[in-house]
């Protein structure tokens, strides 16, 4: 937080300023909740459902819990956070589909769940015929550990946090790919698109903020500074519609789960160029991604070997276009979390300006994003944006936490 007086759209011209948090609180209310995952990024408790042969080799042990850890972990054994994950009908509905569309890849074989959570998606796969399921998880809702010590043939979780790589636990989906998955193996989801856009939200600036301008016909303009502080310092997880999109989204990142390795999770950094579509406010930009549910032959490689980081600065800025969902059964199914497809509980993430910017029809909006895990806890991301429009240049740096 800012402890000068001196206020400028809360960004820094032409320099970085670092901008720390100091509280919980999201958006003037309209935050996001705590830890939503229940995945350790190394470290896994399992639970099976039946025998398992003794053919795998010793295992590294994991690193120690941090307390950080131990609460997120925590977290997750309130049934609360998983009945809403699971009344997420987007989301549960289309791991089932993708479970039964696959299930010639399921049925008489080994699956691991990673981040089983209540179980659901173990259950799906018993349904499509899995010979057995290890239901992994890392909160006290596990039945009891145990040691894997074979092969599976299917690996598949739920692992995407806010602005996809928020919580970092794509970390337990490479780990377990790299110690339990045979090679032509299946994993569910294959890959994963992270994208963003510049927006509007008149109602939603008017609502937090040009409120003190007029309060029961007092003016409280004296609360204008902290109120734009409390209600956009950290990113907000909200839902907008496909009226605030101003532009065609750009690529930020590219995951192949078959071929992403754990140092790539610790920065993800693009440039990007946006022609804006219309005369409006520029309120700042959103975050959304998709994954998709292809078999291991439909995958670009599948030997675990590692991939080229799309979406960094040699990504054409121009490039990213938001996919739609296939109409043909035969190709990959999507999860979408597009302002335009059907709302889930990921929502959009927002980065709000503290001052709009005003911008003309097929004015350019530049810059450049980097995201990387917290020294502080590996779980949280730091975000660096910076952004010139009409001449002049901004910078804001956050902490999802």
């Amino acid at each position: 937080m800012y402890g000068s007086t001196e206020y400028s759209n809360g960004y820094v011209q032409n320099q970085q300023q670092q901008q720390q948090s100091s509280g919980e609180k999201r958006g003037g209310g309209r935050g996001r909740r705590g830890g939503r995952r229940s995945r350790d990024a190394h470290g896994f408790k399992v639970s099976e459902h039946h025998h398992h042969n003794n053919d795998q080799q010793e295992q590294k042990s994991p690193p120690p819990c941090t307390d950080f850890d131990m609460a997120y972990f925590h977290s997750y054994a309130h049934v609360g956070i998983h009945e809403e994950m699971i009344k997420d009908r987007v989301r549960t509905e289309t791991y089932r589909a993708a479970i039964f569309q696959h299930q010639s890849f399921i049925e008489g074989k080994v699956v691991m769940d990673v981040g089983c959570g209540t179980g659901i998606l173990s259950i799906f796969c018993a349904q499509a015929g899995a010979k057995r399921v290890y239901a992994v998880d890392a909160s006290d809702i596990a039945v009891q550990d145990v040691e894997i010590e074979e092969e599976v043939d299917v690996i598949i979780s739920e692992w995407m946090g806010y602005m996809l790589l928020y919580e970092s636990m794509l970390g337990s989906v490479i780990t377990a790919r790299d110690r339990w998955l045979k090679r032509g193996g299946l994993i569910l989801p294959s890959n994963a698109t992270l994208y963003m856009a510049p927006i509007t939200h008149p109602d939603r600036y008017r609502d937090s903020i040009e409120f003190w301008r007029n309060v029961y016909g007092i003016d409280m303009s004296a609360m204008l500074q902290l109120a734009k502080q409390c209600a956009f310092e950290e990113p907000c997880v909200e839902t907008i519609t496909g009226e605030n999109v101003l532009t065609w989204p750009h690529v930020v990142k590219h995951v192949d789960c078959y071929t992403i390795q754990l140092h790539e999770l610790e920065s993800v950094s693009t440039r990007y160029k946006f022609q804006s579509m219309m005369r409006a406010p520029l309120h700042g930009f959103a975050f959304w991604f998709d994954v998709e549910f292809n078999g291991p032959a439909n995958s670009p490689t599948n030997n675990h070997t590692p991939s080229s980081l799309i979406g960094t600065s040699n990504n054409n800025p121009m490039d990213g276009i938001l996919k739609k969902k296939r109409p043909n059964p035969n190709e990959a199914l999507l999860l979408s979390t597009a302002p335009e497809d059907p709302p889930t509980h990921w929502q959009q993430t927002l980065i709000y300006f503290y001052d709009p910017v005003e911008v003309e029809q097929d004015q350019i909006i530049e810059g450049s994003l980097t995201l990387s895990q917290s020294k502080e806890n590996r779980r949280f991301m730091n975000i660096h944006l910076e952004y010139s429009s009409g001449g002049r240049s901004y910078v804001k740096e956050s902490v999802m936490r």
